[in-house]
């Protein structure tokens, strides 16, 4: 008797620039300093849960490498999965045309926070999209392979007899142990390298959640409210097999809020300890929330660098999108970091609706002062689910040209009191008046260890010359 052929997914990245496709941050590389393209590991996730019902994956990040077309050809999947972005929206659904061109019976599914407002609208204008699954997708997808009925599947958008319908919210999976570990094998792992020492480095998802809901942030109308945190043992086995089984020491670990709990945090570090496994890792942080022993803790477990979301040197600006900390809270944190010998990535944003010249000025002396190792200064984007989309479009600050293509780096929407371009021009100021200074020209200059490390800090240096 033949064997029953075994089905086929093929989950990818659609051709498009770089893009950090991570729902919370789909960031575009090219333009931005200091922002290295990450691993697709949401669909390393997804094709782990694949594997294990009994499918054959394949993952593609066409936006590293890749002939979508060849692929549709050659390997013929049965479903294609495609992660979808805001700021590469029309281009990544014109992905769906050419696979059922190619293969007209495949099931095409789409997934992404860009769908948080207008799934049912793109499930009628966009006929050769089948299925969006709606927040977290692993059981989702699980449900879909299996060959469970849509109507039965929560968290998905489908059609029937011609008609959009939508199963309603699927929760959140409390238990993240229970998922797989990322599918690695089928990632050419070497392409995702640091910016800095061109060493690859993997994403550990560590936590899913964040309690703060800030206005230009997705990460809780993504993930939820509720921090749901992996177990300390659980995350220290997939640092393991990435250690023994591809030889990646170098990690980010990504998390909507890392250190919101600190007895969590130093088990964490304690476990990796033991584990006696020599690795590097970075995370990020809020400024309310740290301590010396926490990051000297962190430290002697290998973390070397801390992100910090500072957004404005402006109290009242911080007040106004309730970020619910201080300036002092900044100050004391990043100096907490510093003394532990951890390095610094503050993040800063400009160009949100009460932003004038005079809280710009603020926000770039106030990163002159703090000094961190690095900086990334956005360019406010309203992403489509925020509490600032929601705002822009009540007041205003939207037009026929708003557009998301360059999210962060060329901002979507006027101020109340600056224009797009001026918000621009002094995006381009702040980072050469941060990156040019001599003083931090000479300090990163005697940090440098390796050649390749110098290349990477001249290649960046440029980047701030010439583009910004």
């Amino acid at each position: 008797m033949e064997a029953k052929k075994k089905k086929k997914i093929l989950l990818i990245y659609p051709p498009s620039p770089v893009l950090n496709r991570e729902d919370r941050c789909q960031q575009p590389t090219k333009e931005l300093l200091v922002i290295p393209p990450l691993p697709p590991t949401d669909l390393m996730y997804l094709a782990a849960v694949a594997e294990n019902a009994g499918l054959e994956a394949k993952i593609a990040d066409y936006s590293q490498d890749g002939n979508f077309e060849e692929d549709l050809k050659n390997f013929k999947p049965d479903f294609l999965l495609i992660n979808v972005a805001t700021p590469t929206f029309r281009s990544d659904l014109s992905a769906l045309t050419v696979a059922k061109e190619i293969c007209p019976d495949v099931i095409t599914i789409a997934k992404g926070a860009a769908f948080l407002n207008v799934a049912l609208d793109v499930m009628y204008f966009q006929k050769d999209l089948d299925l969006i699954i709606y927040g977290e997708a692993e059981e989702t997808l699980r449900e879909i392979l299996k060959g469970r009925r849509y109507k039965y599947i929560k968290g998905l958008y489908y059609r029937e007899d011609l008609r959009a319908k939508f199963t309603g919210p699927r929760p959140f999976i409390e238990d993240l142990d229970k998922l797989p570990f990322p599918a690695r094998h089928l990632v050419d792992n070497d392409i995702y390298r640091r910016p800095d020492n061109n060493e690859v480095q993997a994403v550990i998802k560590v936590s899913r959640g964040c309690p703060y809901h800030c206005f230009f942030c997705l990460a809780t109308p993504v993930s939820g409210a509720k921090v749901r945190k992996r177990s300390p043992e659980n995350i220290v086995a997939e640092i393991r097999e990435c250690v023994e089984k591809y030889g990646i020491t170098n990690f980010l670990f990504w998390s909507d809020i890392f250190n919101i709990d600190k007895d969590w945090v130093m088990e964490l570090c304690d476990k990796i300890i033991e584990s006696e496994l020599d690795i590097t890792w970075s995370a990020n942080t809020r400024a309310d929330t740290a301590d010396e022993e926490m990051a000297y803790k962190m430290y002697d477990a290998g973390c070397r660098l801390v992100s910090i979301g500072v957004e404005s040197g402006s109290q009242e600006m911080l007040d106004k999108i309730g970020k619910r900390i201080t300036l002092d809270d900044v100050r004391l944190t990043v100096k907490i970091f510093k003394r532990a010998g951890i390095r610094i990535y503050n993040y800063f944003v400009i160009g949100l609706p009460w932003e004038d010249e005079d809280t710009v000025e603020d926000t770039i002396e106030f990163a002159i002062e703090l000094d961190s190792d690095f900086i990334s200064f956005y360019t406010a984007t309203p992403l489509p689910g925020t509490k600032f989309y929601d705002y822009a479009k009540e007041h205003n600050l939207m037009d026929s040209n708003t557009s998301f293509k360059s999210a962060y780096f060329y901002p979507s929407v006027n101020t109340h009191h600056l224009t797009k371009d001026r918000v621009f021009q002094l995006h381009k100021q702040a980072i050469k008046r941060f990156y040019l200074r001599p003083e931090y020209i000479f300090k990163m200059l005697c940090r440098i260890r390796t050649f390749t490390e110098f290349k990477n800090y001249f290649k960046a240096g440029l980047n701030v010359l010439l583009r910004h």
